[in-house]
């Protein structure tokens, strides 16, 4: 499980990364975390440790740290209190092992059956996608050309987007985020998701109410992350995103 918490968190910070890039915002990398110099897209984290022992004092100087920052402290074991950080929020990192040995490629079926998730693949459908999700940071044509990345949506019969997610595939694993349903269904966005990836092994993150959908998808914890933000009433992380 170790192993596969070091893997969600470097995906994750390669899923900041292509926003932060799509944003015209380059992030940099070494063995300790990724990180941007000033500040990045609303709802996404400014620096994400990808070890666990991360100098805080080194790791706040790679970024602005003023009001507003935020870090993913992804093994919950920094303390940036006194560095005028609080607790966000704190989640689960979660993994769903493959059905089948790594290696085959992500390919997305057509959207079919009760838990259909289909591919975005037009502007007018990323869009759509946006106004569902209620953001617009992801609404980037970068993004949607990117080969690493598939926002998938469900569509009520009317073509209205009523569900939706992003998969990310640079890597041993295919990283779930942004995951929502208007209906509030989202066990059901889950399954699509595992529907779509069955031979791939799958990570991601999820607090709170978010967990227990994942978790019947065949999602399991396997370890805690935790968001510190310095505080900026204008602007504060929305820990279902990034």
């Amino acid at each position: 499980m170790a192993a596969w918490r070091a893997v969600a968190a470097r995906d994750n910070a390669d899923w900041c990364d292509l926003v932060g890039r799509a944003h015209g915002l380059a992030g940099a990398r070494d063995a300790d975390a990724w990180s941007v110099p000033r500040r990045s897209p609303q709802w996404y984290p400014d620096a994400v440790t990808l070890r666990p022992g991360v100098d805080a004092a080194r790791l706040l100087a790679r970024i602005d740290a003023g009001p507003g920052a935020s870090v993913k402290d992804s093994f919950a074991d920094l303390d940036l209190a006194p560095h005028g950080f609080r607790v966000l929020f704190a989640a689960e990192w979660i993994h769903r092992p493959p059905a089948v040995p790594l290696g085959a490629p992500l390919v997305v079926p057509p959207g079919t059956g009760p838990t259909a998730l289909a591919p975005v693949t037009s502007a007018r459908g990323l869009a759509d996608w946006s106004a569902a999700h209620g953001s617009e940071v992801l609404r980037r044509p970068a993004l949607l050309a990117d080969p690493r990345v598939t926002i998938l949506a469900r569509h009520a019969a009317d073509g209205a987007v009523t569900a939706g997610v992003v998969l990310t595939d640079g890597g041993p694993a295919v990283g779930v985020s942004n995951v929502f349903a208007a209906d509030g269904d989202l066990a059901r966005v889950w399954r699509g998701v595992v529907a779509a990836c069955p031979d791939r092994p799958l990570v991601g993150y999820e607090s709170g109410g978010g967990l227990p959908p994942a978790e019947e998808a065949g999602f399991r914890r396997i370890g805690p992350l935790r968001v510190w933000l310095r505080p900026d009433h204008d602007r504060d992380p929305d820990p279902a995103t990034g």
